[in-house]
């Protein structure tokens, strides 16, 4: 986990104040970075609020839960709508950056099995579709089943106005039919298939498990070279996988990882980080996209783990 410079200037709380600020983190971090699809961003949100928790009056602050939850969130909005503006002008596809986790999805961003489905790739990208607000109202209703009180003080709103938005960001969700579990035996299965394909160039048994209408996506950020549109269909797919991806990527290392509650690699050379992969399926297991990360500010953080 990153430190921002700010965390390390913490203020100093009485010890019952910072119990309750440390016994929410987990769950303000895991709200944060699927608002904002940034580890370092949503650090400075929830960083941002501890601030504000440690000048508060907390005496005066009946639920303290709700009220982080709700500085919390306001400050997400805030950091989105300013990294929406940034990511017109972004180079190529913009991917969410990636968080290491244990399988199933737990760890520091406070998550367990119920939550892995909502921390995917897949997913995050899906909430890019949503507004600010309903992306926030959806999340807090849907993945961290806060009340719709709660929900209205953090988004300023009537509640009858945050039920319409939690509606129409579930009808998106329902739509993108991207809010599931792929059992791990068919990630480990559409992972050695694609290994193959690359360093064998036994392309067949990988082009079985691809959905029809297959996208590869490569985030590059303009700081490293990667494709500059988004492959689209299973034959402009499988040409890219079996052409100049076995060139690209000659003399690596293949380090089998879990990013996002998911089965992935870490592509290696030099001892450094080069390249996320991972993969987004739908209900029937076959595999809809694949995402290349090559930006590398967002594999900073990234390191070889070895998985069960």
């Amino acid at each position: 986990m990153r430190q921002t410079e700010a965390m390390t200037k913490e203020p100093s709380l009485e010890p019952a104040a910072a119990a309750v600020f440390e016994a929410a983190r987990p769950r303000l971090l895991g709200l944060a970075y699927r608002i904002l699809g940034s580890l370092a961003d949503a650090e400075d949100a929830v960083q941002d609020t501890f601030l504000k928790w440690a000048d508060a009056e907390r005496a005066a602050i009946d639920t303290p839960a709700a009220w982080l939850t709700t500085v919390c969130t306001r400050r997400c909005l805030d950091l989105l709508r300013a990294a929406q503006r940034t990511r017109v002008s972004y180079v190529g596809a913009w991917l969410p950056e990636p968080v290491q986790t244990a399988l199933p999805a737990e760890g520091e961003i406070g998550e367990g099995p119920e939550l892995a489905a909502s921390l995917t790739t897949a997913f995050l990208l899906m909430l890019e579709r949503l507004t600010p607000k309903e992306r926030a109202a959806f999340l807090l209703r849907e993945v961290f089943d806060r009340p719709y009180g709660e929900i209205a003080a953090a988004l300023d709103l009537k509640e009858a106005a945050c039920r319409k938005l939690v509606s129409r960001a579930k009808d998106h969700v329902e739509r993108a039919q991207v809010r599931h579990r792929t059992p791990a035996e068919r990630q480990d299965r559409l992972l050695a298939a694609f290994r193959a394909a690359v360093e064998e160039g036994a392309t067949a048994p990988l082009a079985a498990l691809l959905a029809d209408d297959i996208r590869l996506s490569a985030d590059g950020g303009g700081k490293v070279p990667a494709l500059g549109r988004v492959l689209e269909g299973r034959a402009a797919v499988m040409d890219f996988i079996g052409g100049p991806l076995p060139r690209f990527w000659a003399g690596q290392d293949w380090q089998p990882v879990i990013l996002n509650g998911t089965r992935a690699f870490l592509m290696r050379k030099d001892g450094q980080t080069v390249a996320a992969v991972t993969f987004a399926y739908d209900a029937q297991g076959l595999a809809t996209d694949v995402f290349i990360l090559r930006n590398p500010e967002k594999l900073a953080a990234l390191r070889p783990v070895t998985i069960q």
